[in-house]
Formats: structure tokens, sequence, C-alpha cells
């Protein structure tokens, strides 16, 4: 399968789950391109922008898997080429 290039746009609202977050993102580490984390403090958030090269399956998946976590919400956007 060819890889695709994504862009994973990610949002914690809840911090109990920023370790199982990035136990998730080492899981996928192989795939990352780079990744972008903004601790937004007056609304008390996380901003994290994550670049992948991967299967598309693969993006799926770890998408799918973030976003099953508590107070995460994650948005995936496919390079067409």
């Amino acid at each position: 399968m060819d890889n695709r290039v994504a862009v994973i746009s990610i949002i914690v609202t809840n911090s109990e789950n920023i370790e199982q977050l990035n136990k998730i993102l080492h899981e996928y580490a192989e795939f990352v391109i780079g990744r972008m984390g903004i601790p937004y403090k007056v609304k008390n958030i996380n901003i994290i922008c994550l670049a992948v090269d991967a299967p598309q399956d693969v993006i799926s998946a770890l998408s799918g898997k973030l976003g099953r976590l508590n107070g995460v919400t994650v948005k995936t956007a496919l390079a067409k080429a």
C-alpha cells in the first residue's frame, strides 16, 4: 500500500490522558515526520499538530486510537497526492 502524507490535529482538554496519548504516539513514531505541541494556558488545553507519512490504514488507526481517548479531539487532513 502506498504511503500518504497527512496532518493530524489534536486538541487535548483532559490532561489526565496525556501519558496515554504520548504512549500511542510512541507506538507510531516510525511514521511521524514532525510534531508541534502548543500548551494554551488561557483555555487550559493543549494543541498538537502531527505530520505523518504512512499507509492510509495506519493513519486511520492512529487517528482512531487518539480519538477514543477521553478529552481528546482529533481531525485528520490527507494530502491529495
